[in-house]
């Protein structure tokens, strides 16, 4: 014999609902502002380092030897990558605000952040 749920069981379904659309909507929050996934944009940031950056940074984000930092251990500052990427750091690395665009310099950290080692 089926019984009717019960106030509280529909209020517990309604809630795991409600959650559950949430939860979709915080997926969705993790594509960017022009709607491209967040795997797009690894996929963008990896093949933006392969061509920008590996020639000093080493193709897996490292370069033994040289004095560039180990990109899987850098800090997850998100502010601080933007602006050593735009403006160079210390003389050692150049510029590249006027050779990679804010969508070029996003995918970049998704990339390099995707990677990283807590």
């Amino acid at each position: 014999m089926l019984r009717k749920p019960s106030h509280r069981t529909a209020a517990v379904l309604a809630a795991v609902a409600g959650l559950t659309v949430a939860l979709a909507a915080t997926v969705r929050a993790a594509d960017d502002a022009t709607g491209n996934s967040m795997q797009a944009q690894i996929d963008h940031g990896k093949s933006t380092y392969a061509s920008k950056c590996s020639h000093c940074h080493g193709p897996n984000l490292m370069n033994s030897g040289t004095i560039t930092p180990d990109l899987r251990a850098i800090p997850d500052d998100k502010t601080r990558f933007i602006t050593t990427v735009k403006n160079g750091k210390n003389n050692k690395m150049p510029p590249w605000g006027d050779i990679l665009n804010d969508e070029e310099i996003g995918s970049l950290w998704a990339f390099i952040s995707s990677r990283r080692k807590p």
